[in-house]
């Protein structure tokens, strides 16, 4: 009897290990994986704002005698003060708002934590600027025993019409969403800066009816594109798959630019002690200026991320 028993248990027993065997499992499914980080590089697009403004404003306009009334000391001595006259600076300012855009590439590497890359801009610059400065030079000419005030009037515009950039960048992922980078390169730019001269001779002594015995004018411009350089630094957050948001600093230099004012010629009339049409001074004058200043500008980037594989990196 107890031979049966036991023989009756060790079948309920294995016929039970068979149906826990058949039973499906409830073992807890693993975490999902952690998603990549957001894939800097490749292709990017975008537009950017701000504005820009000059670091060097002054224009610096020279002149000097180049021919007089000859074999006249009153005719030289007038020449060199036309000269003294026609010599000023003038201050401008480039300052304006930019707007533009920019096209680039990234390249992602070590382990995802530096980002390097190529970017080319364009910006077109609101910005108007005019500016006068007066100068008098005064002295006792001995022109029919009167005394001769020479006023100047100098009228400069500088202008920067467009600026852009062609730059290399070099970056760090503090996160995976934020790059600190450093950038440098090329600077190119529409610059345009003139001087207009405006002399008279005023001798109110000898001659008081309207005080003004001769005058004189010049002009000269200049108007190119300017290539230099720029470096600077700047801040990129991606804020969503595909957009990044930017903001930057730089700082460019396009060199200087000089540029010929014109000739400032005074000629005689018939209330002078010399002959009706004769020249009685000639001035050359000449003018320059720097071109360079610095941009502070935001934007936002599209990126294509073009058959790029997802990079998975540890912060």
């Amino acid at each position: 009897m107890k031979k049966a028993l036991s023989v009756a248990a060790l079948m309920v027993a294995l016929t039970g290990s068979a149906l826990a065997a058949d039973l499906p499992s409830y073992k807890a499914p693993p975490p999902p994986p952690l998603p990549p980080p957001p894939l800097w590089s490749g292709f990017y697009v975008g537009l950017n704002a701000g504005g820009t403004w000059g670091n060097s404003n002054n224009i610096w306009t020279s002149s000097a005698p180049i021919s007089s009334f000859p074999g006249s000391a009153p005719s030289a001595l007038y020449a060199a003060y036309s000269a003294l006259g026609a010599s000023g600076v003038s201050q401008g300012n480039t300052s304006g708002f930019i707007g533009g855009g920019q096209i680039g590439y990234n390249w992602q590497f070590w382990g995802g934590r530096l980002v390097a890359g190529v970017e080319a801009d364009i910006q077109g610059v609101a910005s108007s600027n005019s500016n006068k400065t007066s100068v008098t030079a005064a002295g006792a000419f001995p022109f029919i025993a009167a005394s001769e005030i020479v006023t100047t009037a100098i009228t400069t515009s500088k202008r920067l019409d467009y600026i852009g950039t062609v730059r290399g960048r070099l970056g760090w992922l503090f996160t995976p969403t934020l790059l600190v980078y450093g950038t440098g390169g090329l600077a190119y730019g529409g610059v345009s800066v003139s001087t207009g001269i405006a002399q008279f001779n005023n001798d109110c002594a000898q001659f008081p009816a309207g005080c003004i015995t001769s005058s004189a004018f010049s002009s000269g411009t200049f108007s190119d594109t300017r290539v230099g350089w720029t470096a600077g630094a700047g801040l990129e957050w991606m804020f969503m798959p595909n957009w990044s948001a930017k903001v930057e600093y730089l700082y460019y230099d396009l060199g200087n630019v000089s540029y010929s004012g014109g000739l400032l010629t005074t000629f005689s009339n018939t209330l002078t002690a010399f002959p009706a049409g004769s020249l009685i001074s000639g001035v050359v004058t000449q003018s320059q200026t720097r071109f360079n200043g610095n941009i502070v500008r935001a934007g936002v980037n599209y990126h294509f991320n073009w058959g790029a594989a997802p990079i998975v990196a540890k912060y």
